[in-house]
């Protein structure tokens, strides 16, 4: 068998590792347009559930990776000054870079053969690679595997109307947080979480009138990165925001209708994308090239079987997160509506956007968060009794 894989990225890497190790005579082999040092971003974040599937289905993997990863128990809400810890609602972090080197390694030592710096920028770049047995995509948003085929993928795309911008920074935080801001221009809301012992990851989001209003627009890299610096001041305690081609994005939500056509399949954010609201992309991005790696397990070199395999089990699983990151992005697209509430009211608000997540639930999942919110709703229905 000879597979060949688009992009070193998370999905890639992870599957052609598993995939080598489970039949080490398969030619494998993986071919990424940037260098092996390159990455864009700061960190990347699990739930702490979401690394469960992680030891329960590539237990040594996750062992070695366990060292590497900042945790913490619980997720912190700041808004109006006001910090509301939110108990049971666990995540870890890691450096993009890091990530990435740790999977390098382990795909060297398992003899996957890694072409760096090969640009695949055309259909007639590809068609060179499309000859294996097996051809994956997991070139990212932008996928060139995707757009080859576009007409048979039938992506769906919809590009959400908030700004948001990938920093770093020097100063420390004690767990993942949401940091809201709000001055003359509008509201703004940070993403950010430590990924190693020296830096965090800071995501400075805000809505499309804002951005206008602080003239973000038309600022450069630099000055848009002293203003978001002047914005969080009293969060990055003295610390710079770190820029690593920190430009103004819209995010995409993409979902295609088919994931293979023939021999050729996407995974990870080539396929669909969640928005990193909830830290779930690298973690479907594992979990694709765990069950891929597990259906071929089952079909051997039996292509077609395999892929229908993937795609059967892992169907219901992506549309399910997928719904929830959906209503995760939502949530933030009316920013300035949720300002308006009161600390411990956002944080409510947000951990139960998506609609499936109950008060029983809650009181499961965070019970000191969740006496918190009873005391305040007493609170309240005696003022205005």
């Amino acid at each position: 068998m000879r597979i060949n894989i688009i992009g070193a990225g998370p999905a890639g890497l992870l599957f052609s590792l598993l995939i080598k190790r489970r039949f080490p005579a398969w030619q494998v082999y993986v071919v990424e347009q940037n260098p092996p040092d390159a990455t864009f971003g700061f960190g990347v974040v699990f739930s702490l559930n979401a690394l469960a599937f992680l030891e329960r289905d590539v237990a040594d993997f996750h062992r070695q990776l366990a060292p590497r990863l900042e945790s913490w128990p619980v997720q912190r809400i700041v808004h109006r000054n006001q910090r509301v810890d939110i108990d049971g609602n666990g995540f870890s972090a890691i450096g993009r870079l890091e990530l990435n080197r740790f999977l390098q390694e382990l795909c060297a030592d398992a003899g996957v053969r890694i072409e760096y710096e090969r640009n695949i920028a055309s259909v007639h770049d590809l068609s060179d690679l499309a000859g294996a047995d097996l051809l994956v995509g997991a070139d990212g948003a932008n996928s060139i595997v995707r757009r080859a085929l576009e007409t048979e993928f039938a992506p769906k795309f919809e590009w959400l109307t908030n700004r948001f911008a990938w920093y770093g920074t020097a100063q420390l935080f004690d767990c993942l947080s949401l940091t809201f801001r709000s001055n003359e221009h509008g509201s703004f809301v940070a993403h950010h979480y430590r990924h190693n012992q020296t830096m965090s990851t800071f995501v400075v989001e805000c809505d499309e009138a804002t951005w206008r209003r602080a003239g973000l627009d038309h600022m450069s890299d630099e000055e848009s990165r002293v203003y978001c610096q002047g914005v969080f001041a009293p969060d990055l305690n003295d610390n710079p925001l770190v820029s690593n081609k920190s430009i103004w994005r819209q995010f995409l939500l993409l979902a295609s209708r088919r994931w293979f056509v023939g021999n050729t399949l996407l995974i990870g954010d080539a396929l669909r994308t969640v928005h990193f609201s909830i830290g779930s992309g690298t973690r479907l991005a594992f979990e694709d090239a765990i069950a891929l790696d597990r259906a071929f397990g089952e079909a051997g070199g039996d292509v077609p079987r395999a892929l229908a395999a993937f795609e059967r089990e892992r169907r219901p699983v992506v549309e399910k997160i997928f719904a929830a990151a959906n209503a995760s992005s939502y949530w933030y697209e009316r920013l300035a509506v949720k300002m308006m509430l009161e600390p411990w009211q956002l944080a409510y608000d947000y951990m139960t956007r998506s609609g499936r997540m109950t008060d029983e639930r809650l009181r499961e999942l965070s019970p000191e968060f969740m006496v918190r919110v009873d005391a305040e709703r007493k609170r309240v229905d005696s003022v205005t009794m």
